[in-house]
């Protein structure tokens, strides 16, 4: 089942979130048309009179690398989406002018006299952090705009770290479903990246151990604990750790060193979990936080998998019972608006052209475009497809269609769907279904629900099969 359908009234005030199969209706009857295409808004054209809506929350699950969204209406979840951060990439641009600002201080130049007075200002994001609260921030804001929402649920911490550094719970209540244990083994699952700790075994049931025995004084802290597999926590026992793992220098160093290192993620949504909860209540008046534990809770009482929406869907007090209305979230990939720099440089940081880059207006990279191709191209086969911009040329374009690069030397052939906003829009495999001749020509909800009956006869298909 495909997200819901956003829609707006005459003058653009947000309505109830409707059907595929409503939004359809109203489409082909022609008493709607798209305002936007993702996320996919339609809009009435005769005014409805003093409409009542339901009230409607936005969950938020913001990690390090992705960031769950969901609309809850009650108990029903009707639309999700997982935005996938470019922290990453910003990082290492900024790590390489970096690099070419030292090598020009370095070099025999003109002496600059130091600047001073270069304190931060309070409140401080590096760019790749304050990136994560900007675009979680862009989208709360288009969700409020398309949707009558009451409040907003998210996940301030991942775990309760006062309560893990002084637990309450002892020996077998460990092993216990509680949730208190559920904050406890999410976090270890993290720091020692789901694998027993001394022989490396994945895909099996883990088992929380003491690294220093508890039996010789060692203390119930987080920092004490790990995981084995049932095998090594066996074979360990109450032995010193130094004892067990005489034979194996390496392990023993490696075990030792992990334990004192932050969680690299963990530490990434720290810094942003206040920035983003205060710029929440900027926007609305409502804004609960919840703990990751109780998200995980949640989700596994009621045997759903693990996903970053599904996560965000499973938040709080309201996502112990959750009826989930949709199964094929909107993937959002962040790309950001292009290479800021004027002129590329080579490995020492000088231009590496004589000339500034063409700058183009009929098109830019990151257009969302359907093209049509009339014969058979390399790799890619005669027919409609829906692809984005890799690169502006003079006169047309260069998109991407399945990974290979198709040149058109004039717009003809190229209809835009989409204005490039900085984001990549997917429906899991939906991609690979409007890329296909056979499904080309008809409107983005008709194409997701045949991809999701498409899935549904694979599945019938392979349990044929068994």
């Amino acid at each position: 089942m495909p997200n819901y359908v956003f829609l707006l009234n005459t003058d653009k005030t947000p309505l109830d979130l409707i059907h595929p199969a409503r939004a359809r209706e109203l489409q082909s009857k022609g008493k709607a048309k798209v305002f936007r295409q993702y996320p996919y808004v339609l809009i009435l054209q005769e005014r409805v009179q003093n409409p009542v809506t339901k009230l409607y929350s936005i969950k938020i699950d913001p990690g390090s690398k992705f960031t769950g969204f969901a609309l809850q209406c009650g108990q029903d979840i009707v639309w999700r989406m997982e935005l996938q951060h470019r922290g990453e990439t910003i990082k290492a641009g900024m790590e390489q002018r970096a690099g070419f600002r030292r090598g020009r201080r370095s070099r025999n130049l003109r002496y600059r006299k130091k600047r001073l007075d270069r304190r931060k200002p309070e409140g401080w994001l590096a760019p790749s952090i304050r990136h994560r609260v900007l675009t979680v921030e862009t989208w709360i804001k288009r969700l409020i705009r398309h949707c009558p929402v009451e409040c907003i649920e998210m996940e301030q911490v991942r775990f309760d770290i006062q309560k893990l550094q002084h637990p309450e719970i002892n020996g077998i209540e460990y092993q216990q479903g509680t949730l208190f244990g559920y904050e406890v083994r999410e976090y270890l699952l993290q720091k020692w990246e789901r694998k027993c700790a001394y022989c490396g075994t994945e895909n099996v049931p883990l088992e929380i151990e003491h690294i220093y025995p508890k039996s010789k004084g060692g203390s119930d802290r987080v920092s004490n604990l790990t995981l084995a597999c049932h095998a090594c926590n066996q074979a360990k026992g109450d032995r010193d750790i130094r004892d067990f793992l005489l034979q194996k220098p390496s392990t023993l160093e490696r075990i030792l060193k992990q334990v004192k290192q932050p969680l690299k993620d963990a530490a990434a949504v720290n810094a942003t979990r206040y920035a983003i909860v205060r710029m929440a209540k900027g926007l609305c008046d409502s804004v609960k936080c919840w703990t990751g534990g109780r998200t995980k809770y949640n989700r596994c009482s009621q045997g759903l998998e693990k996903a970053h929406s599904i996560d965000a869907a499973c938040i709080g007090e309201s996502g112990q019972s959750i009826n989930l209305r949709t199964h094929q979230p909107l993937l959002v990939t962040c790309k950001g608006h292009g290479n800021r720099q004027a002129r590329r440089v080579n490995a020492s940081g000088f231009p590496a052209v004589k000339r500034a880059k063409d700058v183009f207006h009929h098109v830019s990279a990151g257009d969302i475009v359907k093209v049509s191709i009339d014969k058979d191209r390399k790799k890619v086969k005669a027919g409609i497809y829906t692809a984005r911009v890799k690169t502006p040329n003079k006169n047309g374009c260069e998109v991407l269609i399945n990974g290979n690069r198709i040149s058109f030397s004039t717009m003809k052939n190229v209809h835009f769907v989409y204005r490039n906003d900085g984001y990549g829009y997917v429906f899991s495999d939906c991609e690979i279904l409007l890329n296909t001749p056979k499904y080309s020509k008809i409107s983005l909800p008709d194409a997701i629900t045949a991809n999701y009956q498409a899935v549904l006869a694979r599945l019938s298909a392979l349990e044929g099969a068994k």
